[in-house]
Parts: C-alpha cells; sequence; structure tokens
C-alpha cells in the first residue's frame, strides 16, 4: 500500500490521507489513533478482498461496535452516519511485472441493523472504475467509468443474514465484485441486463469492455496477501511444550511449534538457515547467542524445550531454558520469527515491538526492520520506543541495507481540536526527520531543557 485515507473514523474526524512506505512507522502519544489505524488497515483488505465483512473485533483488535468506530463529532448534536476509508497502491503490468500506475479501492461503512456493512466500494485506476453501491432499501447497483462515459445495472444480488455457528454473518454479499461484473459486461447491449448509459454516455463498446477488463485484471493479479497483526505483549514461555500442530495466532503461541517442527524435518536445510538467522539477530541484540530444540525422552515427536545460549558465551557455553533467561527474549522470539522465516508475511502489522527489551535490543530491532523490509515485504510498526526510530535514521544514513530513505514513511499523529491529524514525514538522506510539525517531540525538548537546568 502507497496510501490510505480515511475520515469520520475512530478519532480522525477529518478526511485525511497518509504516506505509507515499506517500512512505515507509527508514532505519537498514548490514545490518538495508532492502533485504529492499524486495524483499518487489515478491515480494508478485508472489504477489497477478502470475501468477508470487516471485523473489528478480531484480535489483537477490539474497537467496538460501529457507535465506537464511527466518529463522535462533539460539535454536533449526534455521530456520523458514516466512515469512509480508502488505499492507494501501485499496479504492476503483467508481462514486465513493472509498475505501471496506481490503483485505488475505497469503501463507505454505514450500520444496518445491528451490522456495520461497506454500502460503496470503489475500485479505479486511472479514469476507468468499478463501483458498487448498496442501498438500505436493498438494491444494489453496479456503475462502471471509462475515458468514453459511465454506465450502470443492477445486479441479483443483495445482503442477507445467515447463521454461521453462534453468530449472524452477511452471505454472498461481500464476495469480490469481479466475477458478478464480468458476469453482465459480456451480455448484449439489449435486453434484459443491458448496461443503462448514464449522463449522455454512448453505448457500451469494445474498447470500455477491454478497458474494464484490464482494470478486473490489475486487481487479481496484484499479489496481496492478508496483513498479519501481531499482538503488543507476545505469548509467555514455557519449560516444557507439548507437540500440536502450529495454528497462527497474533501473540505467537504457534512459535515452539513451528520451530520444533522445522527442526524435526528430514531437510534440515530451513532450519540451519533460519537458525543462522537468528543467531545473528542474537548477537547484534545482545539477546542470545544460540537457540537450541531439546527433545525429551530421547525421540522425534514427543515433549520438547526451548533453550538459549548467552551471546558472550564460548560455542560449548551453558544453555538455559528459555523461561530461565529473562522475558526479553520469549517476547522478541515470536517477533523474530515472523520476520525471518522463509514464508513470512508480505503485510505485517506490529504494537510496540520494544516491550521488555533494553534499549540496545530496541536498536538492533530497528536495524532488522530496515533488514528485511522491501518492495514485497510491507511493515507497519506502532513504537514508542526512539531507540527503534533513531537506529533506522542512522541505519539510512550510512547506508547499512538497501532501504533508501523513500522507503520509510514516519506517521505522526497528534491530538488537535478536530480531532487526531496524521503528519506524513520523510527522512533525508542524511537520517533527519523533515517536514515535522512543531508539536513533534515537544515531550523531549522540554526532558533535555530540564536535564540541563534550562
Amino acid at each position: 500500500m502507497d496510501s490510505i485515507t480515511l475520515g469520520n473514523y475512530r478519532c480522525f474526524r477529518e478526511q485525511q490521507t497518509a504516506r505509507l512506505a515499506p517500512l512505515t512507522l507509527l508514532v505519537g502519544e498514548n490514545s490518538t489513533g495508532k492502533t485504529s489505524f492499524l486495524a483499518l488497515i487489515r478491515a480494508l483488505w478485508d472489504v477489497a478482498f477478502g470475501q468477508r465483512a470487516p471485523d473489528f473485533k478480531e484480535d489483537p483488535y477490539d474497537l467496538g461496535s460501529f457507535h465506537e468506530i464511527v466518529n463522535r463529532n462533539k460539535n454536533s448534536s449526534g455521530m456520523a452516519e458514516s466512515f469512509m476509508a480508502g488505499f492507494e497502491v501501485t499496479g504492476s503490468d503483467e508481462d514486465t511485472d513493472m509498475p505501471r500506475g496506481p490503483l485505488y479501492f475505497e469503501s463507505t461503512f454505514r450500520k444496518l441493523g445491528t451490522q456495520m456493512i461497506p454500502t460503496r466500494r470503489l475500485y479505479r485506476s486511472g479514469s476507468d472504475s468499478i463501483e458498487e453501491i448498496y442501498n438500505h432499501d436493498h438494491v444494489e447497483r453496479i456503475r462502471v467509468k471509462t475515458s468514453r462515459g459511465s454506465w450502470q445495472q443492477e445486479v441479483a444480488r443483495h445482503a442477507r443474514l445467515v447463521r454461521v455457528g453462534g453468530s449472524l454473518e452477511f452471505d454472498d454479499f461481500l464476495a469480490p465484485i469481479f466475477f458478478y461484473v464480468r458476469s453482465f459486461l459480456h451480455q448484449e447491449d439489449s435486453g434484459e441486463g443491458a448496461l443503462e448509459p448514464l449522463a449522455g454516455s454512448p453505448t457500451f463498446a469494445e474498447a470500455d469492455l477491454e478497458a474494464m477488463e484490464e482494470l478486473l485484471f490489475s486487481y487479481e493479479v496484484h499479489p496481496w496477501r492478508r496483513p498479519v497483526a501481531g499482538a503488543p505483549v507476545r505469548s509467555k514461555p514455557y519449560r516444557t511444550y507439548d507437540p500440536s500442530r502450529p495454528t497462527w495466532d497474533p501473540e505467537g503461541d504457534y512459535v515452539p511449534m513451528y520451530l520444533a517442527g522445522l527442526h524435526s524435518q528430514e531437510d534440515r536445510s530451513g532450519w540451519d538457515e533460519l537458525l543462522g538467522r537468528f543467531e545473528r539477530f542474537g548477537r547484534e541484540s545482545g539477546l542470545f547467542g544460540k537457540i537450541t530444540i531439546k527433545q525429551l525422552g530421547g525421540r522425534e515427536g514427543g515433549p520438547f524445550q526451548i533453550e538459549v545460549r548467552h551471546p558472550a558465551s564460548a560455542g560449548n557455553g551453558t544453555q538455559h531454558n528459555l523461561i530461565d533467561v529473562g522475558y526479553g527474549v520469549s517476547q522478541v522470539l515470536p517477533l523474530v520469527t515472523e520476520l525471518l522465516r522463509k514464508d513470512a508475511p508480505k503485510v505485517l502489522l506490529l504494537q510496540q515491538p520494544e516491550v521488555h527489551l533494553h534499549p540496545s535490543a530496541q536498536a538492533a530491532l530497528g536495524s532488522l526492520f530496515c533488514q528485511v523490509s522491501s518492495r514485497d515485504k510491507q511493515l507497519f510498526i506502532e513504537t514508542h520506543s526512539d531507540y527503534i526510530l533513531d537506529r533506522i535514521r542512522m541505519d539510512i544514513r550510512d547506508g547499512t541495507t538497501s532501504l533508501s530513505s523513500d522507503d520509510v514513511s514516519v506517521l505522526f499523529f497528534e491530538r488537535g481540536n478536530s480531532g487526531v491529524r496524521i503528519h506524513s514525514l520523510r527522512i533525508d538522506e542524511a537520517g533527519n526527520i523533515i517536514d515535522r510539525p512543531k508539536g513533534y517531540r515537544n515531550f523531549f525538548a522540554r526532558e533535555t531543557r530540564r536535564s540541563i537546568g534550562l
């Protein structure tokens, strides 16, 4: 994602756009909407591509119901009736895989009964767009637009509630609209199902059909995968683990089972590669020197322990159980696993990765973020750590990774009279934060003046 636009969402009253990058840092005081911003990224993916209603209560986020999510304007008698959000992403050519122009998605969310649904979805590239509009009278229309004109058609599809387990969910309505659009784009321009011209547009022609096909293809072939969200506090360590099938969770409870499974494979190349990357970070952070999976009972598939060696120990230094080496190691292990595993998520949303870490380890995390971020892997880091931010600035200045200054965005969340404002700050080639507002780092400036007696 290259940017996100939002308005009337939580503490963000005014519509505004935030610049995103391969590595995006979210900074600012508590309760300024940083977690809400992360939750929105995943919800937008679900609405655009995920065939599911947005779930703002899915772990590790719980933003409440529509009344807690829509902005409450204190200057009016009530709350907004809807909120909007959208994102822009660079498209790619199917033959060369080179960038060819931005793709834009936007949605409007409203309350319908006790549910919150997107009542409008817009997919756009240049002058071509497909817009889905759902009204409270259960009428759904899809509008298409090209450089020649615009057309619309009612679609025989509507939201209906079905019982899934113990909850009510929307069936069919939130499926990607691409297949439905194709079903009527290829119909004859006469009789039932014809596209209705709007505002004096000409008859829908072959050139318009080709433009729509190209737009649909752009969204379908883009390698999007659902963003993975990590919890701010990871799982606690255990002295002994019982093997089970690893199922992903935000706290990283699955990580010990994942590591043990990788360790037990006949082909150990995957384990050896990950272990080497683990140990490099462990030494640079001062957290550990070696990680070992210790099978109990002398057989694979049985209970096991995770042991670590202090980074200052010699090659035959004492191994210690994970639970005995301090909480920082167990807190960082799930995080580093998500970053370094070969099948790591393409989009990762992290909250406060610095929890329980010494400043030197926090700085090492900053370097790790620079090393793994790329055009193919996007990281969103919500942090209160100056050590992480400063290390990223210095690594960019010193050119220690391939990450450039344009590949980093610092989003500063600042509370004001009209809600929270997101300032999209950049880092220059010398590692300096540029275009920063007056409120940026005010607290640190005050503390510095006080410490030197000014």
